[in-house]
């Protein structure tokens, strides 16, 4: 059975106006082809891309300064944050790599370009900080059970020096802290890394005076539970996108009545949505017009619709006639 599809093209800088199938398919703007982007984001994203790149390289300094001040100061506790700020760098540096990746250009293989790498490397970010909570843990078990003398001098300047980078990492990139899920990835580590830093300095200066080396331990199981609350968070958001559900600020319920709201429009069936990335969102769905409805007019108004009031610019929708709709054999419609 035949049924009549219809295409708009959203993309920026054109007309909100339905066009024929072939048209679509033929247009090589990036904006009909590529899908609805703007030049801003494309330029914002140059922006984070270059932030990340500068944070990596001051994160790798602070990384090799505090590695060497613990070998010479036998600080075991300088040695252990270098080695989390180097998992740091490393979570940084694919952070990076993803961001570059999630702005590819599609083929005809990956249609989707390798937006959803993004995600894939937020996901593998949370969870290495989930693994250094654990690695955090067992270390702090351990020093209970067998204390570690701490030359808190050396300590409290490395620390301070640790500190000061991590912030200035915070400051480059707060103006994307609520962009890319892969971004927020990387801002929960700098922002973990500056509370641990924080953290550090704190028992630097208590044990300046008093060996209370309890503090140590008791300042590093407090970063632990709000790493693990954060991570988790970036953990279930990345696991929505893989599995196709429909984001957690989009009601699919709502949008199936907004959809009958439009005048036309009979019934909805087949609606999905999802995210191919945590900044895109995808419909598809079928919908049953009225027999004297303009299907035109349908498509431009559910369009204006879902994208206004959901942010949803990336649809595909079916228009079926109550007679098609009938013959289908959908009781909806009958």
């Amino acid at each position: 059975m035949a049924t009549r599809v219809r295409v708009v093209c959203t993309g920026v800088n054109m007309p909100p106006a339905p066009i024929d199938v072939c048209s679509v398919l033929a247009c090589r703007c990036r904006p009909c082809y590529y899908g609805t982007m703007s030049a801003g984001h494309h330029h914002d994203g140059d922006i984070a891309s270059g932030r990340m790149g500068l944070v990596v390289l001051l994160n790798a300094s602070i990384t090799v300064a505090e590695f060497v001040a613990g070998m010479i100061s036998g600080s075991l506790a300088l040695v252990s944050d270098a080695g989390h700020n180097l998992s740091d760098v490393l979570a940084l540096m694919l952070g990076w790599a993803g961001e570059r990746a999630a702005r590819s250009r599609p083929s005809a293989r990956f249609s989707f370009g390798l937006r959803r790498v993004e995600v894939l490397i937020a996901l593998v970010n949370a969870l290495s900080l989930l693994a250094i909570g654990v690695y955090i843990v067992v270390e702090a078990v351990e020093r209970f059970r067998n204390p570690v003398e701490i030359d808190s001098g050396l300590m409290l300047a490395v620390a301070l020096v640790g500190l000061v980078g991590n912030a200035l990492s915070i400051v480059i990139l707060h103006r994307h802290r609520r962009g890319s899920l892969n971004l927020r990835a990387a801002f929960l580590h700098l922002l973990f890394d500056t509370l641990s830093s924080l953290a550090v300095v704190g028992v630097g200066l208590v044990l300046l005076w008093r060996p209370w080396y309890a503090l140590d331990l008791a300042a590093s199981l407090v970063i632990v539970v709000l790493m693990t609350w954060s991570s988790l968070q970036v953990v279930a958001e990345a696991l929505r996108v893989f599995l196709q559900a429909a984001p957690a600020n989009i009601n699919p319920e709502e949008v199936r009545s907004a959809i009958l709201g439009i005048e036309g429009v009979r019934d909805v069936h087949g609606l999905h949505i999802w995210s191919v990335s945590s900044r895109e969102v995808f419909l598809s769905c079928h919908v049953c017009t009225e027999k004297d409805a303009d299907s035109d007019a349908v498509i431009l108004g559910l369009n204006r619709m879902l994208a206004g009031r959901f942010g949803i610019e990336h649809t595909t929708i079916q228009v079926e006639s109550s007679p098609l709709c009938k013959l289908d054999g959908n009781e909806c419609c009958k």
